[in-house]
């Protein structure tokens, strides 16, 4: 009881509850949520790992939001906080997960092991991708409670050991929603579109911005139905679902990055980050 007690004193910053938090588990792939202040002071500035990090305003504090990353060490880490006045750390502690694996079969072999001239377009695509990725806007955050991007089904949950064709690949980095090619895909929540495009491994895709360095994608789309620079509201249509680079079927691949990590969707969905497990199936396979 003690040793419960104590536990409880220390990580109290992260246990306060706040409705327009994403939901945290601090595991590698997840989130913590930090305390850092009222905010009758100025916010501070947040980086973990030398990245920027998103601080927002919840129950009259303010709190960083930090995504893990999916190769972090389990035990102890810290963030550097910056005010006008001073500079100083918070530590918290990151506990083991267990993800199960998936084994896919793909019958088009390119998209296991690429020729020279995929490779070459897989090369070039790149700096457009990472472009997008590495947005920071000092947009306001508000609320980090998003709604599902598309009505279907749950069909492989975030972090999966992947392989192809008996080929180890790295995790999967997102969620995937399997529905019929056509489905409407809308905006989870306010941002800004600041990339759209056709990838090889991605298929047609399109990247909003939510404001400081959190940034959602959508992979796998048969149409996209917004242009670079365009600003939306929760709910417009970004697409639809359909089964553009490497599928096995038509599902939307939807991923979300904080500070620069591939962190797991269904914690900015409340209903989802309770729900009961996702049961990953062999062949809805996906790649950011």
């Amino acid at each position: 009881m003690i040793k419960l007690l104590i536990s409880l004193f220390l990580y109290a910053p992260f246990l306060i509850h706040a409705q327009n938090l994403p939901t945290q588990l601090a595991v590698p792939g997840g989130i913590v949520n930090i305390a850092l202040g009222e905010i009758s002071s100025p916010a501070p500035s947040v980086t973990f790992q030398k990245k920027k990090v998103l601080v927002l305003e919840s129950n009259q504090q303010w709190f960083a939001v930090v995504g893990i990353p999916l190769n972090a060490k389990i035990g102890q880490h810290t963030v550097t906080v910056k005010s006008a006045k001073k500079e100083w750390s918070i530590p918290f502690s990151i506990i083991d997960k267990d993800y199960p694996a998936q084994y896919i079969t793909l019958k088009n072999k390119r998209m296991v092991n690429p020729n020279p001239d995929d490779l070459a377009r897989i090369h070039s695509e790149r700096p457009a991708i990472n472009k997008a990725l590495n947005t920071w806007s000092l947009q306001s955050v508000d609320d980090l409670n998003f709604q599902i991007p598309v009505i279907g089904r749950l069909s492989s949950p975030f972090g999966l050991k992947r392989f192809f064709n008996k080929q180890a690949k790295n995790p999967h980095s997102g969620l995937d929603i399997a529905a019929v090619k056509g489905t409407d895909i809308s905006a989870p929540a306010p941002g800004i579109v600041i990339n759209t495009g056709s990838y090889y491994y991605n298929g047609n895709t399109v990247f909003l911005d939510h404001g400081q360095g959190l940034i959602s994608g959508y992979f796998h789309l048969s149409k996209i139905s917004v242009q670079a620079g365009q600003i939306v509201e929760q709910g417009t249509k970004l697409g639809e679902v359909g089964e553009t680079g490497r599928v096995t079927g038509p599902h939307l691949h939807w991923n979300i990055y904080l500070n620069k990590t591939k962190v797991d969707p269904s914690l900015f969905i409340p209903k989802l980050s309770t729900a009961k497990k996702i049961t990953p199936e062999p062949n809805t396979p996906s790649k950011d």
